[in-house]
């Protein structure tokens, strides 16, 4: 017998349906008089027939027509929403959406697995993971170790020795001892007790790199869970059911507590869950719906799933990630600017860099001379000005290599300087180019408004590189009295960079601008690549228009590391008929480590 399960102001409810010759209207009926039924005040209404609603998909959201069959309409077991006409949604309420939600718009169940020992993970893959681009499975290696593991907690409970979390309280109740009876309870309890975030949930994409971390971690084999229930949390994680997850709430003390216990009450069939066939809905109805069952905790399993820094490490992970593919595209984009600009490339020549040994500066110098290089890639732009008078140009064109310090802080100084660049692409004083890259002046006002969106996230990033470290909290009674705030710094970071990358792509778009008041003459090959590649989403600036979308689809190609492909092969092929000039920089050689990241594992520690 068919069964649907259906949401209603927020609650969640079972619908069996006799008959499929039934319809969408039948099925939003049924479910308003099953919820009226369920509240003492009848949910507001005197009967069913007073209330007028629509019927939609969980899954993308799309809206049925009532007098469809049921048996053509929806699947089994299948999640919709029923939406009263005229509600207002209160501030508690849980879309069955998240936002983002189009990266999901166009999941595909992956074929491809990557097997985890605890030890090999990459930063790489796990932002694939989050992505949705592969199944986990455990190396023979890792179950034996989780198996070897949890012998040692099962003899502990057999002989009755007191140890911490698993015969006893937690934090300042460290020296209670709790009956053998109780400690299943106990582990339901440190999960439920934990789960104190608050905020908006982790993305689809985020919570996918939370668990598969953490499943990474429980993989090494020193947690003591078993592996049955670590093959549990797997077949949640391959059916991309993903518990939500506050995304504030740690300080980084014992490890990411508040997130990673929101994690395991999914889990074990609490709280709410997220799946692409879902949206949001109760935990248990998700899992039923998959086939899977909710864990249940033995003794230690609880503190296994929530002791650690997945968290502050997942997030941390993505931000180097795309820190490493921003500080990239970032040189390409400073490439053409200067081209545009009429800029000369003496300042990235190989000598004066080899005076000043540091290894960043020194492969951003060479990619500069690989994309500007006009014996290598003639350039009618720069065939223009070859006997100009000019002496030097702007710090923020000839100083563009440095190497970097802080993460957060080195990736901002990208977005600072992108800024300036994009003033000097402006101001007609500097760049010998109309004012704000357009025609018509006054009628049109051009990048004019497009810089200062630029200038006021440089400026919110300023503030956003206070350093997290340097703030600290006494918390649980004193036992935790300096912590690391480490969540919000991982948070914090990726602000940074998702500001970084719009600054570039904002630059990014006055360069391609400024090519147009170039023509006919051409630049470089590889940048006029680049630029073909911007004119496949964004037309040039003829007049004014909603500019909003065209900073969007420019960004995207930053995030998607378009821009990068596009120039790469022209950068190495530079580097190889330039060798001994060149070396392809080491994993660890540039400062903030963030080249060639498939070689960098993730750096972990195991919370006992």
């Amino acid at each position: 017998m068919p069964r649907y399960t259906v949401h209603v102001r927020g609650e969640w409810l079972a619908v069996p349906c006799q008959d499929a010759q039934l319809t969408v209207g039948w099925l939003g009926r049924e479910a308003v008089r099953r919820y009226i039924k369920n509240k003492p005040d009848n949910g507001g209404f005197t009967s069913v027939d007073d209330a007028h609603f629509l019927v939609r998909r969980c899954k993308g959201l799309g809206l049925l027509d009532n007098e469809d069959r049921l048996e053509v309409a929806l699947e089994n077991n299948e999640f919709v929403e029923v939406v009263i006409e005229g509600d207002a949604m209160s501030p508690d309420f849980i879309p069955s959406q998240p936002e983002g939600v189009y990266l999901y718009s166009k999941y595909r169940e992956p074929e491809k697995y990557i097997e985890l020992d605890g030890d090999r993970l990459t930063t790489e893959d796990l932002v694939n993971l989050g992505k949705g681009r592969y199944k986990i499975k455990l190396t023979p290696t890792a179950e034996k170790r989780v198996q070897k593991s949890r012998e040692v907690i099962d003899s502990i409970i057999k002989e009755k020795t007191v140890v911490y979390g698993i015969t006893t309280g937690f934090g300042k109740f460290a020296r209670t001892v709790i009956p053998i009876n109780k400690l299943q309870e106990l582990q339901v309890n440190l999960v439920r007790s934990h789960s104190s975030g608050v905020g908006k949930p982790l993305s689809p994409e985020r919570c996918r790199m939370l668990l598969a971390l953490r499943i990474n971690v429980l993989a090494k084999g020193y947690s003591g869970i078993s592996l049955e229930t670590l093959k549990q949390v797997i077949e949640m994680f391959n059916a991309s059911c993903l518990p939500y997850v506050p995304e504030k709430g740690t300080v980084g003390a014992s490890g990411d507590l508040a997130p990673l216990s929101h994690l395991a009450l999914g889990l074990v069939g609490e709280g709410k869950m997220w799946s692409p066939k879902s949206g949001w809905a109760d935990a248990k109805y998700v899992l039923e719906a998959h086939g899977l069952k909710p864990v249940i905790l033995k003794p230690k399993e609880g503190l296994a799933l929530i002791n650690g820094t997945q968290m502050i490490t997942s997030l941390g992970c993505e931000a180097v990630e795309r820190a490493s593919a921003i500080a990239r595209q970032a040189d390409i984009v400073a490439a053409l600017t200067l081209e545009v600009l009429k800029g000369t490339t003496k300042a990235f020549d190989t000598d004066i860099h080899a005076l000043r040994p540091h290894r960043g500066q020194i492969e951003v110098a060479f990619r500069f001379r690989s994309l500007l290089d006009s014996d290598h890639h003639p350039s009618e732009i720069a065939e223009s000005h070859r006997f100009c008078d000019r002496v030097q140009d702007a710090y923020t064109l000839r100083c563009c290599p440095q190497a970097l310090d802080y993460l957060a802080i080195g990736i901002h100084e990208l977005a600072a300087i992108s800024e300036r660049r994009i003033e000097r692409l402006c101001n007609p004083s500097l760049s010998e180019l109309p004012a704000f890259l357009v025609a018509e002046g006054g009628l049109n006002s051009g990048f004019m408004i497009a810089h200062c969106t630029a200038a006021a996230l440089v400026s919110e990033n300023k503030a956003l590189c206070h350093p997290s470290s340097v703030d600290s909290l006494s918390t649980s009674a004193a036992t935790e009295d300096h912590v690391s705030m480490g969540g919000w710094a991982a948070r914090k970071a990726l602000r940074v960079i998702e500001h970084v990358e719009q600054v570039l792509a904002i630059e990014l778009l006055a360069a391609c601008q400024g090519i147009e008041f170039l023509r006919p003459l051409k630049t470089t090959t590889p940048l006029e690549k680049v630029y073909d590649l911007v004119r496949s989403v964004v037309r040039p600036w003829i007049k004014d228009r909603f500019m909003a979308p065209d900073i969007e689809a420019a960004h995207r190609l930053l995030l998607e590391q378009k821009v990068w492909e596009v120039a790469a092969p022209y950068i190495e092929k530079y580097r190889m008929e330039h060798i001994p000039e060149s070396r392809p920089l080491s994993p660890t050689a540039f400062s903030l480590q963030f080249l060639h990241k498939k070689s960098t594992k993730i750096p972990e520690s195991e919370d006992l």
